[in-house]
């Protein structure tokens, strides 16, 4: 499985799309059709359901789609984290709910670190994306 068509098949759900997906891309349509097909062939699923007015997602291409952004998502980290040009700073993220003693708590904590080595970020949002970043590593608490 090539990780390109991954991002490829990322695209296309953002767009609902091939034809979209491809322009902002940079590819031809034909193209990109061709990728989501060896992708759809390399995974023995149908994950787009394609039609005149676009594309919608198979029931299994609603269940593949969430793996597919993880694992895309894993080798922009790898990309990010080990490629020659890296910075390599080791990065924090917190993901919790909007309590302003938890944004206290991080500024406080920031501050005690060199930010030049290290890349913070904090995400406030709702209980169940709370345990979602932290169940796909996009925030490590």
């Amino acid at each position: 499985m090539n990780t390109q068509y991954l991002r490829y098949a990322l695209e296309v759900e953002k767009t609902r799309s091939i034809t979209k997906a491809a322009q902002n891309l940079f590819m031809g349509q034909p193209n990109l059709s061709k990728a989501i097909r060896q992708l759809e062939q390399d995974v023995g699923i149908t994950i787009f359901n394609r039609t005149g007015r676009g594309v919608t997602l198979t029931a299994e291409g609603l269940e593949f789609l969430p793996y597919a952004r993880q694992v895309y998502s894993q080798y922009l980290n790898l990309l990010d984290n080990y490629s020659p040009d890296s910075s390599r700073r080791q990065k924090f993220a917190v993901s919790t709910q909007h309590y302003s003693f938890a944004v206290k708590a991080f500024v406080e904590t920031v501050k005690t670190f060199d930010v030049t080595q290290y890349e913070f970020a904090i995400r406030e949002t709702r209980t169940r994306e709370v345990i979602d970043d932290v169940a796909s590593l996009r925030s490590e608490i």
